[in-house]
């Protein structure tokens, strides 16, 4: 009886040990934590859909908000285990570092200001006027052409503090992509780039930083992700759009502009939403994109990270609109998701996505 009962337990010992070395890798060791770094621009949303993953799977996604210029250099260093960033890469500069990027959430930049006596949407811009305004041609709030946009506004003759990022910028990179395809001055002068040299104003970190400038110095505006607007109740500004309406930010003008986006034919998911057109279109648009190796020396850990976003697009869309995000359509995380089991692999070419 005794030798049958060892006989047995050891049996079972060996199926247990051959069932620990053959189990998949996937499976063998469960991954607890997840890293990525870069855009400020959908920190916001990322937050919130951290902490409710978090609750429901136990896994920590440590996200590091240094805007998209950081994002891109730590993943590039390996240093994470994903990069953010709102300026989409070229597809040869994806292909020269082995990358994969992919769209996760669309969203608006949105100019916001501190004039007293002026609230939310209620001063009107034009895209010229904007321009000029960065570039430090027009200086004071009454100036003459603010004025004839906003005829029934009392502007102060104070002057104007323009706010901008100093750091590598996915925010500013839409932001200056805008301004380039509005104004020839600005494409000639600043350009289009994460970080440019600001022919005006003042530099703060981050999306936080730059809401925090504005809301301290009495004349400033400045450029934001909106849920930082929303967040920190500011004065938002309304925008003369592409078809010559004045638009004001909101889930349903960044909705319009992203209406006509053809992901499907966008290589390497390249996508500028800037300057849409659609009478209700928001200008300043813009989509967050995840950078990933296509070749995973961990590949339990990328595999803990596209379940993450996995999750998120398909549970995390409500959340998403509550902070006036617009989420992925059902048919682009599809495409993504099939472009994650084509080409993100392991070191011995194995897919490991589904």
């Amino acid at each position: 009886m005794i030798k049958s009962v060892l006989k047995i337990m050891v049996i079972s010992g060996l199926f247990l040990l051959f069932t620990i070395l053959t189990v998949p890798s996937g499976f063998a060791s469960e991954v607890r934590s997840i890293s990525g770094a870069g855009a400020t621009f959908p920190y916001p949303v990322y937050s919130k859909w951290a902490a409710a993953y978090n609750i429901k799977t136990g896994v920590k996604f440590n996200y590091q908000s240094i805007g998209s210029g950081g994002g891109i250099k730590q993943i590039e260093a390996r240093t994470v285990d994903f990069g953010a960033s709102d300026a989409p890469l070229k597809p040869a500069d994806l292909d020269q570092y082995g990358l994969l990027q992919f769209p996760m959430i669309m969203g608006g930049v949105v100019p916001v200001v501190n004039i007293k006596g002026v609230g939310k949407g209620e001063l009107k811009l034009s895209n010229g006027v904007l321009a000029d305004i960065y570039l430090g041609k027009i200086t004071k709030w009454n100036d003459s052409r603010i004025k004839a946009e906003n005829p029934f506004l009392k502007l102060p003759s104070k002057g104007i503090m323009v706010v901008h990022r100093s750091d590598g910028s996915g925010t500013t990179w839409i932001f200056t992509n805008f301004l380039s395809k509005v104004s020839p001055e600005w494409k000639k002068k600043v350009g289009n780039n994460k970080a440019v040299a600001w022919p005006a104003g003042i530099g703060g970190k981050g999306n936080e930083g730059v809401a925090s400038y504005v809301m301290r110095i009495s004349g400033a505006i400045g450029y934001v992700e909106y849920a930082y607007a929303l967040q920190n109740n500011m004065s938002y500004v309304k925008l003369k759009n592409r078809d010559g309406g004045y638009v004001k930010p909101s889930a349903e003008t960044f909705q319009a502009a992203a209406a006509n986006a053809d992901w499907a034919h966008a290589k390497g998911f390249y996508m500028v939403l800037t300057n849409q057109p659609g009478k209700d279109s928001w200008p300043i648009t813009g989509a967050s994109f995840i950078l990933m190796y296509k070749t995973q020396k961990k590949p339990d850990t990328a595999k803990a990270v596209l379940k993450f976003f996995d999750w998120a697009y398909n549970h995390g869309a409500k959340m998403a609109k509550a902070l006036d995000y617009i989420p992925m359509p059902a048919n682009v995380s599809e495409l993504v998701e099939t472009t994650w089991h084509k080409e993100i692999r392991d070191t011995g070419n194995r897919s490991i996505w589904k």
